[in-house]
């Protein structure tokens, strides 16, 4: 018995996931439950357990997209571990003698059907795709179900198989955009086997040859003026080499001669010369200059269509200020050992900035709403989104109600989350939703950036490094630490009274900590 195993439901709002690994190779014996191949979506991995015992078939290679539900892999539940790993020879000579017979047997038998390929409909939103690439050649025997062409929509790249065996007439060239419903190509249906290579190549020697005369009887004409244009080339006092004939087999005629203009062809030549001379004198470089190339993951490619949106579709600005670190740094100073010793999680700053974030928006609520539709949608609870960088890409986890959570509370979420996303362990539900973002760039060294917002949300803060700076306190100069802070929101619902406003709150609150404690 084979049992298929299914990409299974992982989320929601993920449609498809992409083949990271496989820990099994084709024809290796499985256990139940055991881990096969890793499944990455657009916001985490996952892995795929084996749902019986046997051995295993693979249906798709790394890399490749599925979507949910399609088949991934089969397991051979009735074979045993020693038959998949040793094979039986016998039979296996005798089942490819077999298969060999029936491919000398059958040969292809044209029925006269020419069967029109279009453009499937791939999406509910999309009307438009372009042919990336072509796997096969016009002329090329496919069988039923093969793979043909690949084409792009502004979504997703997807797989165009042949509904029909056998020979392929191709109509759309690659990079051309079709509509959906567009003719992309024919196939000229035969029953029976592929044609054996020895007849196509025939076939392809006797075209070619074919070709060969036919260009011969077109070479006379080729280039050659008709009286009319001899005359006109004559008095003109050009050359019949100069002009492209448009007549028959490339005859000049007597309009070629006569629209002909010597001076466009002077600067051809020209242009022609200089670009010669430019690559003669481009210098050789010493050294290797090697480049590679790898393909984008579903992560990373769903990270920059977003990211992308944003900037199209929001009314993003920045507004900045800069904070006085020296009160928070000289209370850690004091407490961090106490502080850890009871929480067994260390002070940082994260806890700080997620406190005076969770007070400046309750009283600024508009930069912890977002824009669905024609409506604002307002929250009475604050889930802040911590950017984290992990080795798949970036990735934000969430503090639900961090309004509620005390300063240890907070730091240990933040570690949490922060070791699942670097070890690859996020859920779906850990990711989802956020009503506000924070963002630490300063642990990189950045010393002042623009952050983009992650929507929906319609605001995000940048922290960046600290830096000692000079700065006038009360008529004298003094060494302080600062630190840049820039919060990125959207204009349609955030005003710039309420952007500056909230971030003058969080600048007071956490220049003196002590309104943290007492909510002022």
């Amino acid at each position: 018995m084979s049992l298929e195993i299914k990409i299974p439901s992982v989320g929601e709002s993920i449609t498809e996931v992409t083949i990271g690994q496989w820990f099994k190779k084709e024809g290796d014996y499985v256990e139940m439950d055991e881990v096969i191949c890793e499944l990455e979506s657009d916001k985490a991995a996952f892995e795929l357990n084996a749902e019986a015992a046997g051995v295993l078939h693979i249906k798709a290679e790394e890399g490749d997209t599925l979507e949910i539900g399609d088949v991934v892999c089969e397991i051979n539940t009735e074979a045993q571990a020693d038959a998949s790993l040793n094979g039986k020879p016998d039979e296996k000579e005798a089942s490819e003698g077999k298969k060999a017979e029936e491919k000398t047997v059958s040969k292809p038998k044209p029925t006269g059907e020419v069967h029109e390929m279009k453009v499937p409909t791939v999406g509910e939103s999309i009307t438009e795709v372009t042919l990336s690439s072509w796997m096969k050649q016009d002329g090329d025997f496919v069988e039923l179900d093969e793979v043909i062409a690949e084409v792009d929509s502004d979504k997703a790249t997807f797989e165009l198989p042949a509904e029909a065996q056998g020979i392929l007439r191709i109509v759309a060239e690659e990079g051309d955009a079709m509509e959906i419903g567009a003719l992309i190509c024919t196939i000229e249906v035969s029953e029976g086997g592929a044609p054996e290579k020895s007849n196509t190549e025939d076939n392809n020697q006797e075209e070619k040859a074919a070709g060969t005369a036919n260009n011969d009887v077109a070479s006379y004409a080729k280039g050659h003026a008709s009286p009319a244009a001899a005359k006109i080339i004559k008095e003109r006092g050009i050359t019949a080499s100069q002009i492209k004939g448009t007549g028959k087999d490339g005859r000049i005629t007597k309009e070629d001669a006569e629209q002909f203009d010597p001076s466009k062809q002077t600067q051809k030549d020209t242009s022609k010369i200089a670009s010669i001379k430019q690559e003669a004198v481009t210098p050789t470089v010493a050294g290797e200059r090697n480049v590679r190339r790898e393909k984008m993951s579903s992560l990373r490619k769903t990270v920059s269509r977003r990211l992308v949106s944003v900037k199209n579709e929001t009314a993003m600005l920045t507004t900045f200020n800069e904070v006085n670190m020296k009160p928070i740094m000289d209370l850690r100073k004091q407490y961090k050992e106490q502080f850890k010793e009871k929480y067994e999680v260390s002070l940082g700053f994260m806890s700080f900035f997620t406190k005076a974030v969770t007070m400046a928006l309750k009283e600024w609520p508009s930069v912890n709403a977002q824009i669905d539709g024609n409506e604002i949608v307002y929250h009475d609870y604050v889930d802040v989104s911590i950017a984290v960088s992990a080795p798949k890409g970036l990735m934000v986890p969430v503090i639900r109600n961090a309004e509620d959570l005390s300063f240890d509370g907070i730091e240990k979420e933040v570690v949490r989350l922060a070791t699942k996303a670097r070890d690859g362990k996020l859920s779906i539900e850990e990711m989802t939703g956020g009503t506000f973002t924070l963002t630490n760039g300063g642990i990189f060294g950045s010393m002042l950036s623009t952050p983009i917002i992650n929507a929906p949300q319609s605001a995000i803060l940048g922290m960046h490094n600290i830096v000692e700076r000079p700065m006038a306190v009360n008529g004298e100069v003094k060494i302080l630490p600062i630190m840049y802070v820039a919060l990125s929101y959207d204009h349609r619902i955030v005003d710039g009274r309420e952007s500056v406003s909230f971030l003058v709150r969080v600048k007071e609150l956490l220049e003196d900590p002590t309104r943290l404690l007492l909510g002022v």
